[in-house]
């Protein structure tokens, strides 16, 4: 059986009213969803950028280690070109052992140069790494107490949104699927999340702004469907308003 326009504008009431409570739960969490949200990007950005400092060191310690054994290579190497000088017979072989002396003295200064650069460097990223595994502390202390809050604030009231939320999905099979389809694209441009509003003193109590008489006359028939001309929220009268409340 086809509705009448009062049967479709109380459904649409009534199926606001129903998320408006919804609403009013979901504000009393206030910020602390997108708090803890925002926490937990932090957090996994720190432990990134720790991992990759932590793996940064690695390679620096390695670059040492393996700088460290090619002097020890050079320095064996002079070791042994030291020996052959004794047993040298002519001027080229002498210069040609001198000059690889040399080469491995020139070798074990640029490690050496390379170890301290290494060294200078772990030092400095340590130091970040420490202060970013501070800042990921405290930030994980912070998470804790804020998904403490939510988690005591959502148990208290979950139960009731939950019921409100079968509530409101039951409501819709009384409106229309047009109806439906441009009051929750209302809900979702407004951030009170008001859709369907009532007539308060003369004027919208979504934006408001002043209803004409003639038009606040004709909500009050409940003959048709309309809108505020300001705001563009379907409008019902004082009197659907305080039935359904």
């Amino acid at each position: 059986m086809e509705q009448t326009v009062e049967q479709k504008l109380k459904a649409l009431w009534a199926w606001q009213s129903i998320h408006t409570k919804v609403d009013k739960i979901r504000q009393v969490r206030g910020e602390l969803p997108i708090e803890v949200a925002d926490l937990e990007d932090e957090i996994a950005g720190l432990e990134t950028r720790n991992e990759k400092i932590r793996s940064e060191l690695d390679e620096l310690e390695d670059s040492i280690v393996s700088r460290k054994n090619m002097i020890k290579d050079a320095q064996a190497a002079i070791k042994k070109y030291e020996t052959q000088l004794n047993e040298v017979k002519n001027n080229r072989e002498y210069d040609a052992i001198t000059k690889e002396i040399e080469l491995q003295g020139l070798e074990i200064q640029v490690c050496e140069k390379r170890i301290r650069e290494a060294e200078f460097e772990i030092n400095n990223k340590t130091e970040l790494y420490e202060t970013t595994e501070g800042n990921l502390n405290y930030s994980k202390g912070e998470l804790d107490v804020k998904k403490q809050e939510l988690e005591n604030i959502t148990s208290e009231t979950q139960k009731e949104e939950d019921s409100l939320l079968k509530e409101a999905e039951a409501s819709e099979n009384n409106i229309d699927d047009r109806l439906l389809k441009v009051s929750n694209k209302l809900r979702k441009s407004f951030r009170n999340g008001l859709a369907i509003v009532s007539i308060e003193r003369d004027s919208c109590s979504g934006c408001h702004n002043k209803i004409p008489a003639q038009m606040q006359s004709e909500i009050r028939q409940r003959k048709k469907i309309l809108v505020c001309e300001h705001c563009g929220r379907i409008l019902v009268d004082e009197e659907i308003a305080s039935e359904e409340s």
